[in-house]
């Protein structure tokens, strides 16, 4: 497996790259945000990638983030979602605002990217909640919940009462949005009780 490729930018296409490392060239498919990301030809580039194997193909996909490969990943891993729907997705939208879109179960958003339907959005949108609520807070720009915080007792807390990850996640940040970094554990818990309700 290959998992980076480090050398130098040779040429770029509408949906690919090739990079030169040690004298072999590797063409590299990429969504239109890692291509943009790449810089001139003749620049030194690192991509994080992922090995697409076919019965008959052998695929390398390229990405300017670690945080773009894993999304990537768990698109392609959506039904009806193959390595080009993915890169459209991700040319169209960055990881953080696919974490909102997500969170928020925003198919009208998600079905703004090529070759995206209302049906496939509303699938992908569905299938990846309770994946995408374990992501920390930081990609939701604010203050990433941290193990021993107060945010994250209350995620914890909301957790065993059977809360879904996406859920207690959203609920926990909108409760500490409202109440500030200063909040307790009770008045967190409690704001993010309410706001799960609603």
């Amino acid at each position: 497996m290959i998992a980076h490729l480090k050398g130098i930018l040779t040429s770029t296409a509408a949906d690919h790259a090739v990079i030169d490392v040690g004298g072999v060239g590797y063409l590299v498919g990429a969504s239109a945000r890692t291509l943009d990301a790449l810089g001139a030809v003749g620049d030194g580039v690192t991509l994080h990638t992922e090995m697409l194997v076919g019965e008959d193909f052998l695929r390398l996909v390229g990405f300017a983030t670690a945080a773009e490969r894993d999304w990537f990943r768990l698109l392609t891993g959506v039904q009806g979602v193959g390595a080009r729907v993915a890169l459209g997705i991700l040319s169209a939208f960055g990881p953080d605002e696919l974490v909102r879109a997500v969170a928020a179960q925003d198919k009208a958003m998600v079905a703004r990217a090529n070759g995206v339907g209302p049906k496939l959005a509303e699938r992908i949108v569905r299938e990846l909640k309770d994946k995408v609520g374990a992501v920390s807070l930081g990609a939701l720009g604010t203050t990433p919940i941290t193990a021993g915080s107060a945010a994250g007792d209350a995620l914890s807390a909301l957790g065993n009462l059977g809360f879904k990850p996406a859920e207690a996640t959203a609920a926990v940040t909108a409760a500490e949005e409202e109440l500030g970094p200063g909040a307790t554990l009770d008045a967190l818990v409690r704001l993010a009780l309410r706001k799960a309700a609603k």
